[in-house]
């Protein structure tokens, strides 16, 4: 059986266009409490800055994040680069 998140790919998620655009690499995810999906880089941004985005779109431009399609609620990934592997951690 493949992986897969149970959300929608629909579903819509918060990042920037630094990932969206300028190909930078996803290396912080969060996984809200209410459920909603964070997506970063590593460039600080502003609120101004923050798009969002279908699951779709995410797994489009970069299929490794499938690696975390059960993160649970309240927690976060990191990882240093595209290459290296996510490192979980509870935001509690």
């Amino acid at each position: 059986m493949s992986k897969q998140f149970k959300e929608n790919l629909d579903t819509a998620v918060f990042t920037s266009n630094y990932i969206m655009k300028e190909n930078y690499p996803v290396v912080y995810v969060v996984h809200h409490e209410d459920g909603t999906w964070d997506f970063w880089g590593e460039q600080i941004i502003d609120e101004s800055e923050i798009i969002v985005v279908s699951l779709r779109q995410i797994l489009d431009i970069d299929p490794t994040i499938l690696e975390l399609n059960d993160l649970p609620v309240a927690f976060t990934a990191m990882r240093k680069s595209r290459e290296d592997p996510w490192m979980v951690a509870s935001k509690n």
